[in-house]
């Protein structure tokens, strides 16, 4: 080693090379102090270049300054001001340098790359300006109230900047309020009554409004907290300092309530400078989910001044009803409240709003503070050993205020159980401790008594549920050996080993970590064993039982891995390989494993034997993106094996993954028109992974359809066979993990005719000359019997006249009396109305009888709550108006939702939120406003609103107003419905009814009309009760031609006749029995030997066939199985009879009845087809009696017109009470008034004013969504049975009721439906009453939003806990299941819905709900 003759560098020698390194490397150190504080002696900083070099490299080193050799001659810069607003400009900056050199070549001031200007130097002071306006930085508000900006000196011999300091600009007009203003570190002023911040005081208009310190700031003192009940009118008083008193022209003072995300502003009073009052209001916040909420308060004045409230005062809303149910839970609540417990009402609520003497309620610290009737609701453990120590969860209600309440008085199926403090919830929880028991103890109810010293029976509550002491046993354990390193599952079995609270699980002195049980099994996971090898014992300890056997665990060697085979792979996985090793069987679920770039894939392995597993090779984690053309290799490849960590990472393997196979379309079309036997060619690339030895093979698997191909396999084609198919196809090909449609293939025959066409071309010729065979064949034998027929013809036509005339003179002596017969049999008996729940189940969910939301959830235990962990956050999704309103625009864009599901997804969400009406009621008229929108974008008439059920929205607003209008049909409109229904059913029932077709002889309906004269008679009948023989006898009309069991029927409807139908007995299940007078009793029957049978036709027995006469006795008698019964009611019976009356008698949408044509269910057997009163001509086999008859059937039309003019009144007073505002004492609904209002508004908003478009629109909205369907189908409000019959002239008055609400002209002709040429008179006037109702409604005073909320709330307290809310939720989450993907998508694109995270937060319930599954 030597240095250079100069000294500058030097000389190294090594073995192989001679090297010349600089002495020194200055220019690595950027600034004087690094340069100066690293010591080289060689190094030096040159000033006015700014740079560290040798002295000599230096210019006029040698004059004073220019070169510094030690760190204290460092230069040093300061700038007096050091900060300026940045309203300021071309300010006087006074820089002080110290060791600068002599500057008289001139210096130049930069403020970073914002300005430069000349600097007048004075010795060792620099002058400056500040920049002008145009080149000011602009103070971005984000970043606060400055900006630091670099203040540069630069030489201007040189051109280089030499020295540096940090210059502030700073913003008061940033800040905008008056304490973060003057608490500025700048010269920050405020203005009171400007309310501005400023640099500047003289702007402030009044010398007294400047502010500058924080003591002269208006602003909120503290205050203690301010509580405000909901729904009660209460002033807020504050206290304050500097409150200043608005000038001429500024507005008084306000507050602002912020709640749940709505403004309220209420008028406020400055009393002086220190207080302010917000005036007398009322507040209230949605939901009954919190007790109290914080509510942010700001005084403001001026319109938008705000004081300070540097306490940040918050107001606290409360309800003493919400989460307190209970007496305990009232008394607990915090005193300041003011909550007492009513109890004449049974709730908790303010003492001013509890309508009963002051000895009547209860209040915490109070003379009366101690709830009566405590009540235990829950008890976890059920089961426990009787050696004790198991702590016995209990919650209930008002089960005490203090521990000391309840302290040495639980005990639990006699025992003594110890309550443990830390585990008391006030009120609600009580965890204790068990004592031993005695072995003649088994079970008992757990007690409770609250108070200190004896207990009081109103003090005490006793369980429901008994506590059983159980003798917990293990028997055997498996598996029963696994490796050394633990983290084997082992599965302890037994009995009872649910039981207790606290289990430990020793294996030998090691503990194997619990995880789970059941009654018969419990399992844990091993720890590495601190004795390597061997077996060691088990045992087993629940609270203080020690469970012994003799079980023991081995503890064996680790398994290892020798061979792994292939060692390849493409990038999504998923190919065979196959592992050699050592006690691979011990392993319970092993798992392969790849770690790449920080991310780890896992895939199974299937132990074939000890020595060798299966395993499908998992992916590499690299995204799709960055897939590489290149063989990759993982960061670490090795296997999960319970907790064996040796071979996690293997290092002697050299696993590689080689890029997936891609293939390329079909066709650009991505159709391939083939000929049959062509074979399918799939280009791509990547098909044979170049592996060390050779190519390797992947596993390829082609469809044509459902059919496998077979294949050939090149490096860029796949061969395939096709099989032997016509038509369209899709193919599919799969390999590894990897699943592509590469199109479709169309295979078409070379022969322009298939042979299905040559053999369907030779049969319809064989055919064309058969036909005209029998076409001539018949024309000969018609001629001869159309001279006979016109001979018949002639005798008919002469009974038509007299006919007519006899029908006439009936049906106008039937309308004359019917009215008065009616009006008076229908007397005021007591309306069954349904309740509440099954009203609004069968309007919600029609036809299904025990539905899901009417259940708890129905899950294992183990998925019970890990399910409602899932649900619970759905559920607040769901009443998160973002999501719900994307979820349900999500779902109604997709193809595969049907119009089933829209209506099933409508009732499942008014079901959840039954409870929260209000917020229900908003998400709806959201969803009506879109469906306007669209509809009106559609170019669709805008009277086609409303008109089907095609969205969400609109079977949502029919479930709304089924919630709504359930008062009012109960107080009002039910009575004329239900005298309707009785008064068609009782008409219907005066004539004749034909059981098999439902045909009548009165009737609305022209398609279920009796079109022939049947003779009858009406008879009484003496009916004994069933269930009550020494009743005196029920006297009951009936038919001669009525079948047994519609006299059965007859005789249950006059038995109970105000009994709802669900209560009755039902008549297949009772058989008539006649009583005659010398004792003897026979049974009748629809069917039995005597039953008449002509040719192919059997008829029903009616009471004529058995000759019962006039007032005879009867009486109904449990089913008795008769030989006949056994025998024939298998065949003949249980196909016609039990057809026709499941017909009538279906509880359902009576939709599905409307069949047109008569239903004659012939024996399966024997061919006989059965009748009542009117055979089916549609069968080809009447005589030519029959036929005169029908030819003339249309006299029977005026039967029409007399049954319509009996039940006139009854339509009548339905309409009436239906379209008035106030009718029968019972104000209009507020919904209608509100929802019609709301259609006025929509109208407005899009420029509607065409009254016609608004009258359709509230037409739609109600009376066809609402009342056809009540009207249509009152079952759904009454506990009744509806047959087929009533069913129809229910429709027919359903439809007259459409029309009137119709703005349209009816032109009425003779083709015109006999239904609506019925009421043709009558509808102008029904038309009438509904424009007078809709201009009534809307003269009325409009409803407030805190009205209709107020009223809305009351509706959901009334029915909060109609349906299971879980079961809901889980219903309609199998829609979230089935679409997640899309609707995760659409709440990524939602700006709303990303700024909540809501995909996020959907994609948290899956995961917790996949689980499930």
């Amino acid at each position: 080693m030597a240095f250079s003759s100069d000294h500058h560098y030097l000389y190294v020698m090594s073995e192989t090379q001679l090297s010349r390194v600089p002495v020194e490397a200055c220019g690595q150190y950027s600034t004087c102090s690094e340069c100066l504080g690293s010591g080289d002696p060689h190094c030096g900083w040159c000033v006015l270049h700014n740079m560290c070099t040798r002295k000599e490299k230096c210019e006029r080193s040698s004059e004073p300054r220019r070169f510094a050799s030690d760190i204290k001659q460092c230069v040093r810069l300061s700038v007096h001001p050091n900060n300026i607003s940045v309203s300021q400009f071309s300010v006087t900056l006074v820089l002080e340098a110290h060791n600068v050199p002599e500057l008289s070549a001139g210096v130049n001031c930069t403020f970073e790359d914002l300005a430069e200007m000349n600097g007048l130097v004075e010795g060792n002071r620099i002058k400056c300006f500040s920049p002008a306006e145009k080149e000011m930085p602009r103070i971005i508000v984000d970043k606060g109230d400055h900006q630091i900006v670099q203040l540069y000196l630069k030489s201007k011999e040189t051109g280089l900047a030499f020295a540096n300091t940090s210059f502030v600009f700073y913003n008061c007009s940033v800040h905008k309020s008056c304490l973060s203003c003057v608490s500025s570190p700048y010269q920050c002023h405020w203005c009171k009554y400007r309310h501005d911040c400023t640099h500047d005081p003289r702007t402030c208009s009044f010398q007294e409004g400047r502010v500058k310190k924080p003591e002269g700031c208006p602003q909120l003192l503290p205050a203690e907290r301010i509580l405000v009940p909901v729904n009660v009118v209460k002033p807020i008083t504050l206290r304050a300092k500097n409150l200043p008193q608005p000038q001429s022209g500024q507005r008084g003072y306000e507050c602002l309530l912020t709640i749940q995300g709505n403004e309220h502003r209420v008028p406020a009073l400055r009393f002086n400078s220190s207080s302010v009052q917000c005036q007398n209001t009322s507040y209230f916040y949605d939901g009954m989910e919190m007790s109290s909420l914080p509510v942010e308060l700001t005084v403001i004045w001026n319109g938008d001044f705000s004081i300070d409230n540097p306490a940040h005062n918050k107001v606290h809303l409360y309800k003493c009803d919400a989460q307190r149910g209970s007496c305990g839970l009232c008394l607990k609540a915090d005193p300041l409240f003011g909550c007492v417990w009513c109890k004449g009402e049974n709730r908790c609520t303010l003492k001013q709003h509890c309508p009963h003497p002051e000895n009547q309620w209860l209040e915490h610290n109070g003379i009366n503070s101690k709830c009566t009737h405590p009540r235990i609701t829950q008890i976890t453990p059920l089961r426990g050993p009787r050696e004790g120590g198991t702590l016995v969860t209990i919650r209930g209600e008002n089960l005490g205020l203090e521990f000391r309440e309840i302290q040495d008085n639980v005990k639990v199926a006699g025992v003594d159980c110890t309550p443990i403090r830390e585990g008391y919830i006030p009120a609600e929880q009580i965890v204790c401790e068990m004592g031993k028991a005695e072995k003649s103890q088994y079970t008992g109810h757990v007690q409770v008594c609250v108070g200190v010293g004896e207990c009081i029976a109103e003090f005490t509550a006793n369980s429901s549920k008994y506590y059983y002491f159980v003798i917990p046993r293990i028997i055997n354990l498996k598996p029963s050996r696994g490796p050394v390193s633990g983290g084997t599952v082992v599965n302890i079995t037994g009995s009872h080993l649910d039981a207790g609270s606290n289990v430990s699980i020793m294996f030998k002195d090691q503990p194997c970590t619990y995880l789970r049980r059941g009654g018969q099994w419990l399992t844990c996971r091993t720890h590495a064993s601190l004795h390597g090898y061997g077996n060691v014992s088990v045992s087993v300890s629940i609270d203080r039982a020690h469970l012994q056997r003799d079980l023991r665990f081995e503890y064996v060697e680790d398994p290892t891995i020798t061979k792994i085979e292939p060692e390849w792979s493409i990038y999504s996985g998923h190919t065979p390989v196959t592992v050699t090793g050592t006690n691979l069987d011990i392993i319970q679920t092993p798992l392969i494993r790849a770690k790449y770039n920080g991310h780890e894939t896992l895939n199974l392995c299937q132990v074939l034997s000890p020595i060798s597993m299966l395993c499908q090779a998992p992916e590499l984690p690299i995204s799709l993106a960055r897939q590489q053309e290149v063989p990759e290799r993982p960061n670490e490849f090795g296997f999960k094996l319970d907790d064996v960590q040796a071979v996690i990472a293997l290092n002697t393997t050299n696993f590689i993954y080689y890029p997936n196979p891609e293939f390329e379309p079909l066709s650009v079309s991505g159709v391939l028109e083939l000929k049959p036997g062509s074979p399918i060619i799939l280009k791509g690339r990547n098909f044979l992974p170049p592996t060390n030895i050779g190519n390797g093979k992947l596993n390829y698997t082609v469809l044509i359809g459902e059919k496998p191909c077979m294949l050939t396999v090149s490096e860029t084609q796949l061969l395939c066979e096709s099989p032997n198919l016509t038509g369209r196809h899709k193919v599919l090909a799969r390999v590894g993990g990897i699943e592509f449609s590469p199109g479709v293939v169309h295979i078409t025959s070379d022969s322009p005719l298939s042979s299905t066409a040559i053999i369907g071309i030779a049969a319809a010729g064989a055919l064309l000359i058969l036909f005209i065979v029998v076409v001539l064949i018949a024309y000969k034998r018609k001629t001869h019997q159309s001279d006979l027929t016109l001979k018949r013809l002639q005798m008919q036509m002469d009974n038509l006249e007299s006919r007519v005339a006899l029908e006439c003179k009936e049906a106008f002596a039937e309308l004359q009396t019917d009215i008065h017969e009616l009006t008076s049999d229908l007397d005021g008996a007591g309306i069954p109305f349904l309740d509440y729940r099954t009203y609004t189940m069968r309007v919600l969910f029609p036809g299904i009888e025990e539905h899901p939301v009417l259940r708890e959830l129905e899950l294992p235990g183990y998925l019970q709550e890990q399910v409602q962990k899932g649900l619970k956050p759905f559920g607040q999704l769901i009443n998160n108006k973002v999501f719900l309103l994307c979820f349900i625009r999500t779902l109604e864009a997709q193809r595969g939702f049907s119009m089933r599901d829209r209506g099933n997804v409508a009732s499942l969400i008014m079901t959840v939120l039954q409870s929260k009406l209000e917020y229900a009621t908003d998400v709806l008229k959201h969803l009506l406003s879109d469906l306007i929108d669209r509809n009106l974008e559609s170019k669709n008439h805008p009277k086609l609103l409303l008109r089907r059920t095609e969205s969400v929205a609109e079977k949502m607003l029919t479930n709304w107003f089924t919630f709504l209008l359930y008062k009012f049909l109960k107080e009002c409109a039910g009575e004329p419905l239900f005298s309707l229904f009785c008064a068609i059913k009782q008409q219907m029932e005066k004539g004749p009814i034909d059981s098999i077709t439902g045909e009548a002889r009165y009737s609305l309906s022209e398609d279920k009309l009796i079109r022939q004269q049947i003779d009858y008679k009406t008879l009484v009948v003496n009916c004994i009760h069933p269930e009550n023989e020494k009743i005196s006898e029920i006297q009951v009309k009936v038919l001669n031609c009525d079948t047994i069991s519609q006299v059965k029927e007859k005789i249950l409807d006059a038995i109970y006749k105000n009994v709802p139908h669900s209560h009755r007995l039902i008549a297949s299940d009772m058989d008539l029995e006649w009583r005659q007078g010398s004792g003897q009793r026979m049974i009748l029957q629809d069917e039995d030997v005597t039953t008449k049978i002509e040719g192919d036709w059997k008829r029903l027995n009616m009471l004529a066939h058995y000759q019962v006469p006039d007032n005879a006795v009867m009486a109904l008698v449990p089913k008795q199985v008769t030989a006949y019964n056994s025998v024939n009611n298998s065949t003949v019976s249980r196909t016609s009879a039990s057809k026709y009356e499941n017909m009538i008698k279906y509880t359902g949408s009576p939709d599905s009845l409307r069949s047109r044509t008569p239903m004659i269910t012939p024996d399966l057997e024997s061919g006989v087809k059965v009748w009542h009163l009117v055979k089916n001509h549609e069968h080809g086999d009447q005589k030519e009696g029959d036929r005169g008859s029908k030819m003339v059937s249309e006299i029977y039309l005026t039967r029409l017109l007399a049954t319509k003019g009996t039940l006139q009144k009854f339509v009548d007073d339905l309409f009436e009470t239906i379209f008035s505002t106030a009718h029968r004492g019972s104000a209009l609904p507020l919904a209608i008034k509100y929802m019609f209002d709301f259609l006025d508004e929509q109208a407005d908003k899009h420029n509607i004013h065409d009254p016609h478009v608004r009258h359709t629109w509230k037409s739609n909205c109600l009376p066809l969504r609402f009342w056809v369907n009540v009207i249509k189908n009152p079952q759904f409000v009454f506990d009744i049975h509806k047959s087929s019959i009533t069913d129809a002239c229910l429709s027919v008055v359903a439809q007259t009721f459409m029309d009137s609400c119709s703005t349209s002209e009816h032109r009425l002709g003779k083709d015109s439906p006999s239904n609506k040429l019925l009421y043709a008179k009558d509808i102008p006037s029904y038309k009438s009453w509904v424009e007078r109702y809709y201009s009534d409604i809307s003269k009325m005073p409009a409803i407030s939003d805190q009205d209709m909320n107020a009223y809305l709330a009351e509706q959901s307290r009334m029915h909060m806990n109609e349906f299971n809310t879980m079961s809901s939720l889980r219903e309609i989450y199998s829609y979230v299941d089935k679409y997640t993907e899309e609707i995760v998508c659409s709440l990524e694109q939602d700006d709303a819905a990303r700024k909540q995270r809501l995909a996020l937060k959907l994609e948290e319930v899956v995961a917790l709900m996949s689980l499930e599954s």
